[in-house]
């Protein structure tokens, strides 16, 4: 539920960055090749079934999924931190990074503008 015209430009910024993490995420498993020997189907699956969870709450701007969506943002902010680090400083590991830290930081966003009025809370 959103409760102001913040809250709605926020949750539309969430899901905007929501689906270019999991565009980023599926265009790196083809660029700039995929990993010989591995299967892409699998790749992918690990890559996004992770995110895909937490489609639903993205649609809805949904408080509670928004919080356990960024605690799983965390995890791949982390590993693709440490991947441009390793790379250093690879162009897909640090768009990866900084969609991540967007989405982790808009999520975040979001959920301090919408709260429920005071009234309500009580």
């Amino acid at each position: 539920m959103l409760h102001n015209d913040k809250a709605r430009l926020t949750a539309r910024l969430t899901l905007f960055l929501y689906l270019a993490t999991l565009a980023a995420l599926a265009v790196t498993t083809f660029y700039p090749a995929p990993t010989p020997g591995v299967s892409v189907p699998l790749m992918l699956s690990v890559k996004l079934i992770p995110m895909l969870l937490f489609a639903v709450p993205v649609f809805r701007a949904d408080n509670r999924g928004f919080i356990w969506m960024s605690f799983v943002v965390i995890f791949y902010f982390t590993q693709y931190v440490v991947s441009a680090w390793l790379s250093q400083g690879g162009l897909a590991p640090m768009i990866l990074a900084t969609l991540t830290f967007l989405l982790f930081t808009s999520a975040m966003v979001h959920l301090k503008v919408n709260r429920k009025p005071a009234e309500d809370a009580a």
